[in-house]
């Protein structure tokens, strides 16, 4: 198998209008792709939908080019949610489903995401496949004049995703006694999400529901859940939830304002479908950036903690190989294998709320069951050109790593990656001891830029 360049941990990403996120790649990855799923003699189609960035007018009509010319139909859905497309790939028997996002990065990145007719992510070995095809010429495979492909609106896709997040809610419940925060992150989500959580019943706050092209995740969304805490205290809401661009992640917050993230959410889903019966295989699948102390919960249930690189896609891939239905990460990312393919922020956070309408008291004695221990996250900025991996692999910072793995002595965990999705090396300590662990990770970011030649 060749190795993915084009491809990182999500996709295909970058600055707008720079490669690889410029119209020319995103019309010759619409070919290679279009012809790697192209099979037999039906008419092969592809969903494409995008979030709220200006540069989706770019990368989504260059992509469309690409599939037209090999001969696939083209249906086009606006902004929507990540598993919008996966769901919709499905159920409309699509060839291959396309999200143009960036997930939760600024507005001048963009990416694209593809999903398989299954509903689910490419795996490295397609990916590499595609990413052959790109490199090695298409004109041979151009579609004839004859068999061109088409491009269409399909007009009611919000409403079919609509409808089936309402389903995962469970039957018989209803939100009518609630005050919802939503925060959108002016994305992908900002017209669906609270339109689900109003025909459920709740009263609904809605916040950064006003894209404009550059706004998206700025200064809100699950990045910034200090705007949808500060929007619950303010209206006096029951809780809130806050999406990211693409709305594939999602973080909440109590009536006091007080953050819960995935490790949480993960926590309470794994105790409830186990209550219920609904739990499928020994416990859940995390990544290694999950807190001990959601290890330590589900143990306190019987539950499993199988963890996996960094990224929901190996998570998906965990999940199908093991025969689990629940996973996710610390991020938001939460895969409910039993309604979605792919992560889902708004059915994830349905089934906490679920939970709270169930208890009938405040979100806070629900939604903090897991104890954390204390983490510390840091990530050092790369200037363009700096290889990651080089970095990491220099003699400095091997040293200053051992070190720092010496200073936990073994009361801590220390886990240092580069990210798959942005330039940056992400350094997490995990311990008792919060100022130790600050220290340690204060120290080893100073020898990575070091190592990278920053001042």
């Amino acid at each position: 198998m060749s190795a993915r360049k084009l491809f990182g941990t999500d996709g295909v990403r970058g600055t707008a209008n720079q490669e690889p996120m410029t119209a020319e790649t995103a019309m010759r990855l619409g070919m290679a792709a279009g012809h790697y799923f192209t099979r037999g003699e039906h008419r092969h189609t592809v969903v494409i939908a995008k979030d709220t960035r200006l540069s989706g007018y770019l990368i989504e009509p260059a992509l469309t080019a690409g599939f037209i010319a090999m001969g696939m139909d083209v249906a086009l859905v606006g902004p929507l949610p990540t598993p919008a497309v996966a769901m919709l790939t499905r159920s409309m028997r699509a060839d291959l489903g396309v999200m143009i996002s960036a997930s939760h990065n600024p507005y001048q990145d963009n990416g694209i995401k593809l999903f398989g007719p299954d509903g689910y992510k490419l795996s490295d070995a397609v990916e590499a496949e595609i990413e052959r095809l790109f490199h090695n010429g298409l004109a041979a495979h151009h579609a004839p004049p004859h068999k061109l492909g088409r491009a269409r609106r399909l007009e009611d896709a919000s409403g079919r995703y609509i409808e089936h997040a309402k389903a995962t809610f469970p039957r018989g419940l209803r939100l009518d006694d609630l005050k919802i925060v939503v925060d959108c992150a002016n994305g992908a989500a900002y017209r669906t999400a609270p339109q689900v959580l109003w025909e459920l019943g709740a009263e609904v706050v809605p916040v950064a529901v006003a894209p404009d092209g550059f706004n998206i995740n700025r200064d809100c969304g699950s990045l910034h859940p200090e705007l949808m805490a500060e929007e619950v205290l303010r209206h006096g809401a029951d809780l809130g939830l806050a999406l990211d661009g693409d709305a594939d992640r999602v973080v909440l917050c109590d009536e006091a304002g007080r953050v819960v993230d995935g490790d949480q959410v993960l926590g309470l889903i794994a105790a409830a479908w186990k209550r219920d019966g609904r739990l499928k295989g020994p416990g859940i699948v995390a990544t290694v950036m999950s807190n001990l102390g959601l290890e330590r919960f589900l143990l306190s249930h019987g539950l499993e903690l199988v963890r996996t690189k960094v990224g929901d896609r190996y998570v998906v891939e965990e999940m199908r190989a093991g025969g689990f239905n629940v996973g996710g990460e610390q991020s938001g990312h939460v895969v409910l294998g039993d309604h979605a393919t792919t992560g889902d922020g708004l059915v994830a956070a349905l089934q906490v709320l679920a939970e709270v309408v169930r208890a009938g008291g405040p979100a806070s004695a629900v939604m903090r069951q897991v104890e954390t221990l204390p983490q510390v996250l840091k990530n050092v900025r790369l200037e363009a050109g700096v290889d990651a991996a080089g970095v990491l692999a220099g003699a400095p910072v091997g040293a200053a790593i051992r070190d720092a793995e010496a200073r936990l002595n073994g009361c801590g965990r220390l886990l240092v990656r580069k990210s798959g999705t942005e330039p940056l090396i992400r350094v997490m300590a995990e311990g008792e001891d919060e100022g130790l662990l600050g220290s340690v990770v204060d120290d080893l970011c100073g020898a990575i830029r070091a190592g990278a030649g920053a001042p």
